[in-house]
């Protein structure tokens, strides 16, 4: 056990050193780390290969189509100026803008299938509705928002391949019951808490011009922006309860089905520059969750799982073991769903995973994922260079909010956990 602990943590000492000081790209570091990891246990090299090809195989199989499908649909809207639409149709459901930061971050994530990517594209309108800190508070609150979704609700790329290795036949439909409230209501705790402050610090009140831009109801929405959105919601009931799928056949499906309501509603000129954009972006993606594919599964053919849980869960309480193992992950290399894909691989088929409810496990898992977004985290100096602010200011503005969440997060699984286990 011993030796297990102490090969995975150099691996994630490799995959540190090689993500902060050598800012290799992450499909490098981490197939670096899942060659280092298997030699370093036992393995062979021809036995560590395989594995690793296997790894990143089936994770591109998952995925390729989602990434997709969420880069394109993201694209084409921006090439439409649907984005703005977007804004200004929550605007009109709440003349806050700090809520409207949030919200907008939350909602834009789902669709775009990448948290980074929602920020982006809302970037431009946000540092329009205030002065210098107001704005900065803005940003912020989007990219709090944008995590939540991206790490709680079913389906983005991080909960997804939770689903598949964790999820043992629970229904999307009944976390997202669970998952939604959840987020909705972390994402008005650290709404209020930046609105207090703003309030205390006396800034300046944002705002936002009105516009109607391209595709505007008679009722005033920016339907063909909301489109995607609608399409996704409604093919999730039809493709768990009419038609009943896998969640790896489903997810397909209703991200399938976004596409299709984008592109049929697009301009062809926006259409075609959707997809060439939203393409090259999502082969970036993709390259690095492969390279995650390919580090879990070196761990789980190395025997890791077997020697290591059993000793874990005599020592600790079980609902902490995913937690705390994903947390570790996530502070080596940065990425959620690197993260969410290790863990889903190395936990699956544990004894860890055999004794717990399906739904707090998945929960805790995502909870280790939010936890640690430092110095590793490729957003926490995306917004360091957004905002210009100082390493600090990040901390205090984007990593100790969603440490705070992910703790939550954490104490509402140990809730389920208990629950779900009495029951």
């Amino acid at each position: 056990m011993l030796h297990g602990l102490l090969t995975f943590l150099l691996a994630l000492l490799l995959l540190t050193v090689m993500s902060i000081r050598v800012r290799a790209p992450p499909f490098f570091t981490l197939l670096a780390g899942a060659l280092f990891f298997g030699l370093l246990s036992g393995m062979g090299p021809d036995q560590v290969i395989l594995a690793a090809i296997n790894g990143l195989g089936k994770i591109f199989a998952i995925f390729v189509v989602i990434i997709l499908c969420g880069a394109v649909i993201a694209k084409t809207l921006h090439a439409q100026g649907l984005i703005e639409g977007l804004v200004s149709d929550l605007r009109r459901m709440t003349r806050d803008a700090h809520s409207l930061s949030g919200l907008a971050g939350y909602l834009f994530a789902l669709p775009a299938t990448c948290c980074i990517t929602a920020f982006v594209m809302l970037t431009p309108l946000l540092e329009r509705m205030g002065g210098e800190q107001s704005g900065k508070g803005l940003l912020y609150l989007t990219a709090v928002g944008s995590v939540l979704s991206y790490t709680l609700i079913y389906p983005t790329p991080v909960v997804i391949p939770l689903f598949s290795g964790l999820g043992s036949g629970a229904s999307p439909i009944f976390f997202d019951l669970v998952a939604v409230p959840l987020s909705l209501l972390l994402l008005c705790g650290v709404v209020f808490a930046f609105k207090a402050r703003a309030s205390r610090g006396r800034e300046d009140q944002p705002h936002l011009e009105e516009k109607r831009g391209d595709g505007v109801a008679a009722g005033g929405i920016h339907w063909r922006a909301w489109a995607p959105f609608l399409a996704i919601l409604a093919a999730i009931p039809l493709f768990s309860i009419v038609f009943p799928l896998s969640h790896e056949s489903m997810i397909q499906c209703i991200m399938l089905a976004g596409l299709l309501a984008c592109m049929v509603l697009a301009t062809p000129e926006a259409r075609t520059a959707g997809l060439l954009s939203g393409t090259r972006h999502a082969g970036i993606i993709m390259f690095d969750i492969c390279g995650a594919g390919a580090f879990g599964s070196v761990i789980v053919a190395s025997g890791f799982p077997e020697t290591v849980f059993p000793g874990m869960v005599a020592a600790l309480p079980l609902v902490v073991i995913p937690f705390a193992f994903t947390a570790v992950i996530q502070a080596a290399q940065g990425s959620r769903v690197v993260s969410a894909v290790i863990s889903s691989q190395v936990l699956a088929g544990s004894a860890v995973s055999a004794s717990m409810h399906p739904i707090p496990l998945i929960l805790s898992v995502a909870a280790g994922t939010c936890v640690v977004s430092y110095l590793s985290d490729p957003y926490f100096w995306l917004l360091q260079r957004t905002t210009g602010g100082s390493i600090w200011e990040v901390v205090r503005n984007y990593t100790l909010p969603l440490f705070i969440c992910g703790v939550v997060v954490l104490a509402t699984a140990l809730g389920l956990q208990a629950v779900l286990a009495g029951g």
